[in-house]
């Protein structure tokens, strides 16, 4: 078996912390934490925990809104060597019961998540214990308890499991992805020696990164990487009614951030309208949702050459970057690509037969990372049908060409992609087949500016009684939550079909005069 590169995670960060304790690693509401301040948060926190009774292998939901000490009680947990259940914020009451009952001993949270955390451990047969930052019912405080004095030194285990990070499930429920110590000591923007050249320009450009959305997002966690052992400041915004982009940048003189493609087509037609002082970016990385050639060339052109499009998925890390050097020096072309892989990233293009395919022939895309997920938590079945001999599935279509430029052209499964979340077709059909007026739901994916991508229904009836759409909408949101919402509930009286017999929900939008979308790629984390 392949040894981790030294040191093993998160050492790398405690180093970084160590060596500069006077200079601010957060910036939130005004208050500054500095790096010496942060080390010892993970410090008392480590001890608090480990007083609890956590260490090596055992398993902590963590669901938290972001702050310094959020990402504190992350890296303390990874110092002992826990399990990190990374609980996304926004899921129904169901998907967050199965996310808390995932082997966990406790359950972390904190006054905005309480609530919710406690309802949905009502329904467990043995629900985990609650331990809080800050005062919340019926939890231990673990930042009104005292450090225990031990040592803060990296106690994992290479092949441990150091965090589960969600994606949708095909059930609707969210598949749990197991990342080993071993796979995040591996990940470059953990590894400031083994930085690429792309990696070492992120740290100098996150002098000052804007960190928002949550901690429980891989990619969040990767880019926040750079800044913080880079030596650069972590900024939590805060909500002052204006849209995040471009008011915080200018606000904040911001000079490094990540951006979901909704939020950049916001910030676009904000910038067309009014002058707002986005001089400051340095790097601004694009992700986790399709964006077009036309809408990535208007960024450049706007914000200058600070634009990156990142491509990735839960289950691979990040898989391929394409940078401001390839856009300024490719053919325009190079936009319609999601870039090269990264260097510690192989990728083979396969046909259905699973045999590598030539340069520029179309196929289904596998890659191989060290950094890569060992398995879904408890899902065999899942498991064996996306890795195959060490190589990940990644379910999009898509060819290399002779530079090594990646281009994604089609996804094999039925998903949309909806404010930067995978959302799986499958599901809300069923939902909305389980109301007693539908007899059939076809669901499908179209352009949006808002949101990347929207759900669209279509639903047959079941006999002549047209069921309530907005109880249909309250199903699903019941249900699936909120990204899976239909943004149009249409009821027709049959679905057209393919050639090959199949429903054809291409043609089912392009009836009711909304573009499909081009079976675009996963996106990024």
């Amino acid at each position: 078996m392949r040894d981790p590169i030294e040191p093993l995670f998160p050492q790398s960060l405690l180093d970084a912390l160590r060596q500069s304790p006077g200079s601010p690693a957060f910036e939130q509401g005004g208050r500054s934490v500095s790096r010496g301040e942060l080390l010892d948060l993970i410090g008392r926190l480590a001890g608090a925990m480990r007083r609890a009774g956590l260490g090596p292998g055992r398993g902590i939901a963590v669901h938290l809104a972001v702050s310094p000490e959020a990402f504190a009680a992350h890296a303390a947990a990874h110092v002992l060597g826990c399990r990190v259940v990374a609980v996304r914020p926004g899921y129904a009451a169901g998907q967050l019961a199965h996310v808390l009952g995932m082997d966990v001993d406790y359950v972390l949270v904190d006054a905005t998540t309480v609530e919710t955390s406690t309802a949905a451990l009502l329904t467990a047969p043995e629900p985990a214990p609650l331990l809080s930052l800050g005062p919340c019912p019926s939890a231990i405080d673990l930042l009104a308890q005292p450090g225990d004095g031990g040592d803060l030194r990296v106690t994992d285990r290479p092949d441990d499991v150091a965090a589960l990070v969600f994606t949708s499930g095909s059930t609707g429920r969210p598949k749990g992805c197991a990342i080993t110590y071993r796979a995040l000591s591996s990940h470059w923007t953990w590894q400031p020696r083994a930085w690429s050249p792309a990696a070492a320009e992120f740290a100098m450009a996150f002098e000052r990164y804007l960190l928002f959305g949550t901690l429980a997002s891989m990619v969040v966690l990767e880019f926040l990487a750079p800044c913080l052992l880079g030596g650069g400041t972590a900024v939590i915004p805060d909500d002052d009614g204006r849209p995040l982009f471009p008011y915080a940048i200018e606000r904040y003189r911001i000079t490094g951030s990540i951006i979901t493609v909704p939020r950049l087509s916001q910030m676009l037609d904000v910038l067309r309208r009014q002058q707002v002082d986005v001089g400051s970016l340095r790097a601004l990385m694009v992700s986790g949702s399709p964006i077009s050639p036309r809408r990535l060339a208007a960024a450049v052109e706007r914000l200058g050459p600070v634009v990156y499009q990142g491509y990735g998925q839960t289950e691979a890390g990040n898989i391929a970057m394409l940078t401001p050097t390839d856009i300024a020096a490719g053919p325009d072309r190079v936009l319609g690509s999601v870039g090269r892989p990264h260097p510690q990233v192989e990728v083979s293009v396969r046909d259905e037969a699973e045999r590598e395919v030539d340069r520029g022939r179309t196929g289904e895309i596998y890659v191989r990372a060290p950094y890569q997920m060992t398995r879904y938590w408890g899902q065999e079945e899942e498991t064996q049908d996306t890795l195959r001999d060490g190589w990940l599935r990644t379910r999009d279509l898509g060819y290399q060409d002779a530079d090594g430029f990646l281009y994604l052209v089609g996804r094999t499964r039925d998903v949309i992609m909806v404010n930067a979340m995978v959302v799986y077709a499958g599901p809300i059909e069923q939902v909305l087949m389980g109301h007693p007026d539908v007899a059939e739901a076809y669901v499908a994916g179209a352009p949006d500016e808002r949101s990347g991508e929207a759900v669209h229904a279509f639903v047959v009836l079941d006999g002549r009684r047209t069921p309530d759409l907005d109880a249909l909408t309250a199903l699903v949101r019941a249900e699936l939550g909120e990204d899976s919402v239909p943004r149009t509930i249409t009821v027709v009286p049959g679905v057209p079909m393919a050639a090959t017999g199949k429903p054809d929900k291409r043609a089912l939008l392009a009836m009711h005069g909304m573009p499909p979308h081009a079976s675009p790629p996963s996106g990024l984390g």
